[in-house]
């Protein structure tokens, strides 16, 4: 593994169907909305003829993107017979049109905002949820220092250093491979290689650039944890980001020449779906019986000095399992935080101490979480990770575990939207 870089994909050499009039006009309205809000556009695996087109061209100003975003949406009816597409463009434009207003001076309330880019409206959680998660952590790890302190010095035990995480993240990725495999078929020619980074406002990256192929980013900015590890591999590759996008490339892209999905694009409603399920795939990585014997293994090839003990092993892997429910429920607390920066008016240091007291956030933790929040393409984007997860494990949850494996497929294969997973079928 080496540090990799982003290197945007516009196509490449690859056979690119050609766009029908509604994909060929939502790609270039996404286009030339990024060189307003750079970033916006997360991956780019289309004609390279458009990128190259609005590279070249003028610069068009918001309100015409805004304009250009409600025109689009006006011709749907006509110009879209399925539904399921229909209904997926419809969402997408409607976040496009929210930002370009936005950067036309015309910006609506934050939680309107985000309610118009995701589809969604993101609740504020009662703080007493917080409250009880701390309570069921300080259950399990007892002690007299404070519990944020308990927790520094608990994840401190499974540090995984630098040196090893290459070939840690190497096992790991194989692992999730087969898994997938088996559950879900992988695309032809699908690969991805993983680097690690720094200086980023996120813990991972999953940079999709077309032919089936990712480059997968490791933050290393903060210790990374062995258990965390384990999600951000499952999240960023199989059955996540990774494989989410190789099987719509090949179903939606080349299979139904809907070129519209060859744009990836930051603070839409595909990114609740994305995000839900990347995080909700360790179910599907790793079966719950096995989760233990993994983290057993992982520590071995980490080095970890508990590892010498298989017995003590064993034991610090259970009880990080039962650590992980209360600390994800912790982790809810990024919207409020965000709510509170954005909404309430309140300060950078109101809600840093915030994250610190009420979500037993270690100081440094706190602030890169804060730094994502504060940032102006993340200050939206902050609510998909926890609010996706909660929607599609309903979706999930509301048919038998027998037939959740082949619903999570659609997830990774159909244009569904928030409203489409509200309900069951």
């Amino acid at each position: 593994m080496t540090d990799g870089a982003r290197v945007p994909a516009v196509g490449g050499t690859r056979t690119v169907p050609a766009p029908d009039a509604i994909a060929r006009d939502y790609l270039l309205l996404a286009l030339r909305l990024d060189q307003h809000t750079p970033g916006l556009v997360d991956g780019y695996f289309g004609p390279a003829d458009l990128k190259a087109q609005v590279d070249i061209g003028q610069l068009r100003a918001p309100a015409r993107l805004r304009d250009d975003a409600i025109a689009l949406r006006a011709r749907l009816a006509d110009e879209v017979a399925e539904a399921d597409r229909r209904a997926w463009l419809d969402v997408q434009l409607v976040a496009l049109e929210t930002q370009a207003a936005a950067l036309a001076g015309d910006e609506s309330p934050y939680l309107e905002h985000v309610a118009r880019c995701f589809d969604y409206t993101p609740p504020r959680h009662p703080d007493a949820e917080f409250e009880a998660a701390a309570a069921r952590l300080a259950e399990l790890l007892p002690g007299d220092a404070p519990l944020a302190d308990r927790l520094a010095a608990w994840d401190a035990r499974f540090e995984v250093a630098v040196e090893r995480l290459p070939g840690v993240l190497d096992w790991l990725v194989e692992q999730f491979r087969r898994a997938a495999d088996e559950r879900f078929g992988l695309p032809d020619g699908e690969d991805l290689r993983v680097s690690l980074v720094r200086g980023q406002p996120w813990s991972a990256y999953n940079w999709y650039d077309g032919g089936r192929r990712s480059r997968i980013d490791i933050n290393t900015d903060l210790p990374v944890q062995a258990l965390d590890l384990v999600r951000r591999v499952a999240h960023e590759t199989y059955p996540g980001h990774h494989l989410e996008q190789a099987w719509k490339e090949t179903d939606l892209v080349d299979g139904q020449a809907r070129l519209e999905s060859s744009i990836l694009l930051i603070n839409t409603p595909e990114c609740l779906i994305s995000e839900g399920l990347a995080d909700l795939g360790r179910r599907f990585a790793v079966a719950p019986d096995d989760h233990v014997d993994l983290l057993v293994e992982l520590y071995r090839r980490a080095g970890l000095p508990l590892a010498d003990d298989p017995a003590a092993a064993r034991a610090a892997a259970e009880l990080s399992r039962a650590l992980e429910g209360p600390r994800w429920a912790l982790t809810d607390i990024g919207g409020n935080a965000a709510i509170l920066r954005h909404a309430d008016g309140r300060s950078h240091d109101e809600v840093l101490a915030y994250l610190c007291d009420l979500g037993r956030y270690a100081p440094a933790a706190a602030a890169k979480r804060l730094e994502f929040i504060e940032h102006p393409l993340w200050r939206t984007y902050v609510f998909v990770y926890a609010e996706g997860q909660a929607l599609l494990r309903r979706w999930l949850d509301s048919v038998p575990e027998a037939d959740r494996a082949a619903r999570f497929g659609r997830l990774l294969r159909e244009q569904l939207t928030p409203a489409a997973v509200t309900v069951s079928g």
